[in-house]
């Protein structure tokens, strides 16, 4: 059984231990608690292959910005959220996402674009248009869920272990990989 490690980015309040516990738990967290870190384990079956999850739900919080360095190196994929009802939560995943690509010097880097709340749509500060924008502008994949009514986040954790299983694939057309392709 493959083990993937995964980190749950963005701003304080976006949702994103919300996320995690409805994805690991089943269950809704209604209030907002602000986390340092937590770290859950979940077995999870993509595409018929058996996978362990081990997933880094951090802090939003400035003050905890400097330890993502540390995620950055010893993660294979990255779950960037917002809240689709926060401008600000939108451009604060940026930089994010640009520290990642630095930290790991690579750009074939399994990130998943992810706005949350879509259960508030009616409070919307962020298009579906402008998320979608962002992630074909980074080539990586978007999607709008909601830990409230558990719309989109079994297939968002799915879709990260597709994406790390991917990135762990040799790359063809990398000449210090074509020893290891066989035809």
């Amino acid at each position: 059984m493959r083990e993937y490690k995964v980190v749950v980015l963005g701003s304080g309040g976006v949702g994103k231990s919300a996320l995690t516990a409805q994805f690991v738990t089943g269950t809704f967290i209604e209030k907002y608690d602000p986390t340092i870190e937590d770290f859950y384990r979940k077995e999870i079956e993509v595409d018929s292959s058996p996978s362990v999850l081990e997933i880094l739900d951090t802090a939003g919080t400035k003050q905890f910005a400097s330890m993502r360095d540390l995620y950055i190196k010893n993660v294979q994929g990255f779950i960037l959220v917002y809240s689709l009802v926060n401008q600000q939560s939108f451009q604060d995943i940026k930089p994010m996402r640009d520290q990642i690509i630095r930290g790991k010097q690579y750009e074939k880097v399994p990130v998943i674009l992810v706005g949350s709340k879509v259960d508030l749509e009616s409070e919307r500060e962020v298009s579906s248009n402008e998320g979608r924008a962002l992630a074909e502008e980074w080539g990586r994949p978007f999607m709008e869920t909601s830990a409230k009514s558990k719309t989109m986040v079994d297939e968002l954790f799915a879709e990260i272990v597709r994406q790390m299983n991917y990135a762990a694939q040799p790359d063809k057309d990398d000449p210090c990989c074509s020893a290891c392709n066989i035809q």
